[in-house]
């Protein structure tokens, strides 16, 4: 199984980023999805999540109304949107896929599969 994020970058306060996630080796239409992020020094936390069918979505207070998470099983992909963006949100990201995904399922061992991380990085 393969997931490899793609998308970070360098952005400004306030601007906007879309991170992509594309799965290889796993039926991807059984799985959900989950993006997590990680900051400097901190533990690994959750970001949002979709369930396989993409009619189900869960997020992270912190990122309620402002990151949009997506998915297209014909491509086998999943997408974060993030809009209006802050320093805080800097960290790398993390995208997982998980056979069950339900409103708990915010914690790292909920996911089966993780992808290599890829660098958001806001600046003030």
């Amino acid at each position: 199984v393969q997931l490899q994020a793609s998308g970070g970058g360098l952005v400004q306060a306030g601007g906007s980023l879309r991170l992509s996630c594309a799965a290889s080796g796993l039926t991807f239409s059984n799985y959900g999805m989950a993006w997590f992020r990680q900051a400097p020094g901190k533990e690994r936390e959750f970001v949002a999540a979709i369930r396989w069918s993409g009619g189900i979505t869960y997020y992270a207070d912190s990122v309620k109304g402002r990151f949009t998470i997506s998915r297209d099983n014909a491509k086998n992909t999943v997408s974060l949107q993030m809009n209006s963006l802050k320093p805080e949100d800097t960290a790398v990201y993390y995208c997982a896929a998980g056979r069950v995904v339900t409103s708990t399922s915010s914690t790292p061992r909920a996911y089966n599969y993780w992808g290599q991380g890829t660098l958001v990085t806001v600046s003030s």
